[in-house]
Parts: structure tokens; C-alpha cells; sequence
């Protein structure tokens, strides 16, 4: 399976690509393709000095080249780039394709981390992706509560629940079976796209309370 990752030379993107290329290709996309080129070069020597061996790929391209081949499309990107991006390289996507919202509308102010659709009255960021999905049933949002501190280093175990709010089952169960990969992780469905702003929420929550309590890559565990 391709999997695209929009945003992919930012530290999501390299965890997310040294995590999958075990199994998977991963195509690493920039507004800046020989930037990406240089980042899937480091992402492949990180992944074969922690695993030996990977069965998949990391290359790197300016980012609708790759959106136009993803059969899995990440969208790691700020809140404040969803229009500019998803714009531009959404309409090229193939119809087949699922893509992932890891993006959370936060800002940080004296008070602390605050999410934007409350503070500020705008849309959380499913309603903003959605609006330029050829077809809507195969966005789902996930991986907002991940320490990329840890996701990044391929050494480090994680301990975490992954929620996932999404219309289409099948594109829920290709995005539960990417979480299922990443040793540690599960997925938690939460429903339909439309509660997405419960998973996103959950950012903001957590780093005030890793902030506040002196926490250490904190994440979500339901027992």
C-alpha cells in the first residue's frame, strides 16, 4: 500500500513514515520536493538501523505528485494550512483513496493550550478537510493524541488508544489496521466524522495536563 503523508519533513510525518515503511511505501510530500527527497533518504537510514530490514519504501516529492499516488493520504499539516493545502492537492487524489486528519485547531495563549472552534468560534478541522473531499466517506480523523517525541524514535514502545471518528467502514477498518501496526496503539472508535471535534479536543486537554502536572509524553488510555 502507498501511503502519502502531506506535511511529511515535520516530526509527525517522519514518525509516521519510520513506523509504516515496515510494511508499506511511503511517500513523503513537501511544497519542496528535493526537501522531501532529502527527508526520505534520512527516514529510510533510521528505519534500517532500527529494524535491519524493511519490506517497504520512503521516497520523497513536492505534494500533489504524491497525493496523486497515495492510496492512504495523511494530512500532517497546521489547522491555519488546511484551506491552502487540502485546495490544492485533494481534487487530485484518486476516488479510492482514505485520508487521515491528525490536525487539531489549537493555539496557545497566556491561559494555556486552547482549542480554536471554542475560543474562537471556527469550525473544527474535519468540517474545514471535508469541504474539498471528492468523496466525503473517506476522510477519517485520528492520531491526535500521539507523543511525537516517541513516535519518531523507533526504539521507544508506545502505550496509547488512538480514537478514530470516520462515516465509511471500510475506510475505518484500513485506518484501525495502520494503528494496529504501530506496536502499543489501538484504535477507539468514537462515531461518525461529524464528533471528530471530541478526538481533537483531546490535544489541547492533554498538554495543559502534561504542562500543569510535570508530565512526560503523556497519552490516552481507556481501561
Amino acid at each position: 500500500m502507498k501511503i502519502g503523508i502531506i506535511g511529511g519533513t515535520g516530526g509527525m510525518g517522519k514518525g509516521f513514515a519510520i513506523r509504516w515503511c515496515i510494511n508499506h511505501d511511503i511517500l513523503v510530500g513537501s511544497r519542496d520536493a528535493e526537501r522531501a527527497s532529502k527527508s526520505a533518504e534520512e527516514y529510510t537510514n533510521t528505519a534500517k538501523e532500527a529494524y535491519g530490514k524493511i519490506n517497504g519504501s520512503i521516497s520523497g516529492n513536492d505534494n500533489v505528485s504524491i497525493a496523486k499516488e497515495s492510496d492512504v493520504l495523511v494530512l500532517a499539516i497546521p489547522y491555519e494550512n488546511i484551506d491552502s493545502t487540502c485546495s490544492q492537492i485533494l481534487p487530485q487524489i484518486k476516488d479510492s483513496c482514505v485520508v487521515i486528519s491528525p490536525i487539531v485547531p489549537m493555539t496557545k495563549t497566556e491561559l494555556g493550550f486552547e482549542f480554536i472552534p471554542i475560543k474562537e468560534n471556527k469550525p473544527f478541522s474535519y468540517q474545514l478537510v471535508v469541504k474539498y473531499m471528492k468523496d466525503k466517506s473517506k476522510l477519517v480523523s485520528a492520531f491526535h493524541v500521539i507523543s511525537e517525541k516517541k513516535l519518531v524514535n523507533p526504539t521507544l514502545t508506545l502505550d496509547y488508544d488512538i480514537f478514530v471518528c470516520g462515516d465509511d467502514q471500510n475506510s475505518v477498518n484500513v485506518v484501525n489496521g495502520l494503528i494496529n501496526e504501530i506496536k502499543g496503539l489501538r484504535p477507539i472508535y468514537l462515531g461518525p466524522g461529524a464528533l471528530s471535534y471530541f478526538a481533537e479536543v483531546a490535544t489541547p486537554l492533554l498538554l495543559n495536563a502534561m504542562i500543569k502536572n510535570k508530565l512526560k509524553n503523556p497519552g490516552i488510555k481507556i481501561i
